[in-house]
């Protein structure tokens, strides 16, 4: 990763990679993506949805994208798998992310002045437990379109009786109050990451570097017949393919007939070419939506 980064640098002209990310400055996939490019600089596009962050990478208003796909906690984000296969985006790597929530309120404030709860649906959803004690004392939780955001907005609008659920770099960065570390449910809740781009520049740099490819994630349908999955998964096995992920979504438009998501880890790359060959005719409609390097999933600490 560490000489990927350093061709980056000097790929790009203005010697940052240009991202776009899900939410504002501070937001959890701020986070990600620094990680993930590690000590090259980022300069980061804030994108208030997934929709307006999938625009900006068609009009080519950033080189790359970073987009949660999964949540140890909350599960799959499934719109992200059908905007990543609409978009014929390439997906060229991924980042797991320990995701730490925090209670942010304006300085000075305590738990008890706190009336309403701001975050991303997503957010809540992992501190559920938390936040159901605070209901039962008459505190209102509301829904918002982002983590950092809703920190920003209770910066602006100087919302006394408010708080958020975000990460300890938007308070930072907003200079906001922590008033209550780690109020996640679960303390091993981990967002992986999916790095994706229709740069060719940046793809081809990507294909250039002496980067071990085991991971791949692929899309596909299948025949309406009984037991046509089972077939592929069998012969993925016999081709040591260890599948780490599957996902089905409905296709739309068609009753009861699905699109399948999975990610395969592999040791061998010949190897798991010879196992698209053998499942091709199995499938309808088979789409590699990327092939990188396995993320390092990282401890609890």
């Amino acid at each position: 990763m560490e000489a990927l980064c350093e061709g980056l640098f000097f790929f790009m002209n203005d010697q940052r990679v240009s991202v776009a990310i899900q939410g504002g400055f501070g937001a959890f996939h701020e986070i990600a993506a620094k990680n993930f490019f590690g000590k090259i600089p980022v300069s980061i596009v804030p994108c208030d949805t997934f929709s307006d962050l999938f625009n900006i990478l068609a009009e080519k208003q950033a080189e790359c994208g970073i987009v949660a796909i999964e949540n140890s906690v909350a599960g799959s984000i499934l719109q992200n798998y059908t905007f990543i296969r609409e978009s014929g985006l390439t997906i060229i790597g991924e980042q797991y992310l320990r995701v730490v929530q925090n209670l942010i309120t304006l300085p000075g404030k305590t738990i008890e002045d706190i009336n309403e709860i701001y975050s991303h649906p997503v957010a809540i959803q992992q501190c559920h437990l938390y936040l159901n004690e605070l209901r039962k004392r008459g505190v209102k939780v509301v829904d918002a379109d982002d983590t950092a955001l809703s920190v920003k907005m209770i910066k602006e609008e100087k919302m006394e009786n408010a708080a958020a659920i975000a990460s300890e770099l938007a308070a930072k960065m907003y200079r906001m109050q922590i008033v209550k570390e780690g109020v996640e449910d679960n303390k091993r809740n981990f967002t992986r990451f999916q790095i994706i781009t229709g740069n060719k520049g940046v793809i081809e740099l990507f294909n250039k570097q002496k980067r071990k490819i085991n991971k791949a994630s692929l899309c596909f349908s299948l025949p309406h017949q009984s037991g046509k999955l089972s077939q592929v998964l069998s012969v993925l096995s016999f081709y040591d393919m260890n599948l780490s992920k599957i996902q089905s979504l409905p296709v739309v438009g068609v009753e009861w007939e699905y699109l399948f998501y999975i990610d395969l880890l592999f040791d061998n790359y010949e190897r798991y070419k010879q196992s698209l060959d053998a499942i091709k005719p199995l499938t309808v409609n088979l789409q590699i939506l990327g092939e990188y390097n396995n993320g390092r999933q990282p401890s609890e600490d």
